[in-house]
């Protein structure tokens, strides 16, 4: 199971991660631990047609780490739940493959990216999405009420990731369907990494165990599907290429379904 240090200062990393993706939203030119943009999309296998579609101000805030909607179908009609939403590229992705008949919903605690991604959302005339400002560990959505979960890149900064599974399995339909894209680490991290808020919101410090972050998802209640690595995807600075080298910190994609 993923637990959480009881060193690690939760507020504190909350407001680093909101400060940090603050930053993504409003200067993506900036430098950062990790790549952002259309051309990160595009090498993680995100296509041309769908980006071509996607309101270009959200894809220049992009910060995923693989592209995971091909291990789900997104049908015509379908609900989908974007967890940690950004700037709304995968919510904007998700619209366009479920059509105007469906439904997505976003969901992110930074208000920055809200901000914009309703900006984008309202001016590209996206009527079928909202985005709500929450915490992954407790969604301000009801039970039962998606067909699908999303998920790119965030569930690596949530301390209490087994609560994060429970809560995207109390949000699906029986039958529902989950697509991660997210940081995992071959071992654990030692405390100093854990415990430190700056390579947490670097997408470094939260990287469970694999092995533990599947047992998590197991745990609550889902049966894991399709899992591939994703190694498109690569840290850019030396501090993180260090972690990722030293400890097997790496991008990966999965599928896992609930009964």
């Amino acid at each position: 199971m993923v637990t959480v240090s009881a060193q690690l200062d939760t507020a504190e990393l909350a407001r680093q991660v909101k400060a940090l993706y603050a930053k993504v939203a409003e200067q993506p030119q900036a430098d950062y631990h990790f790549p952002l943009g259309r051309p990160l999309a595009a090498r993680l296998g995100y296509p041309a047609d769908l980006l071509d579609r996607i309101p270009a101000e959200a894809l220049a805030s992009f910060a995923g780490v693989g592209y995971a909607l091909d291990l789900v179908e997104l049908t015509p009609g379908a609900r989908v739940l974007d967890l940690g939403s950004g700037s709304g590229t995968d919510a904007f992705a998700a619209a366009l493959l479920v059509g105007p008949t469906g439904q997505v919903t976003g969901v992110d605690m930074t208000d920055a990216q809200l901000a914009k991604a309703e900006r984008l959302r309202a001016v590209a005339g996206f009527d079928h999405v909202r985005f709500l400002s929450g915490r992954l560990e407790d969604l301000p959505v009801p039970d039962a009420s998606f067909d699908v979960v999303i998920s790119n890149g965030v569930i690596n900064l949530c301390p209490d990731k087994s609560r994060v599974f429970r809560e995207a399995a109390r949000v699906l339909v029986p039958g529902g369907r989950l697509a991660i894209a997210d940081i995992v680490a071959d071992r654990a991290l030692p405390e100093a990494v854990v415990c430190n808020a700056d390579l947490w919101s670097a997408c470094i410090g939260g990287a469970a165990p694999e092995v533990d972050y599947h047992a998590a998802i197991e745990a609550a209640g889902f049966t894991i599907g399709a899992v591939r690595d994703v190694p498109q995807y690569e840290f850019l600075t030396t501090q993180a290429q260090n972690a990722s080298r030293k400890y097997g910190v790496r991008a990966a994609t999965l599928a896992a379904h609930r009964p």
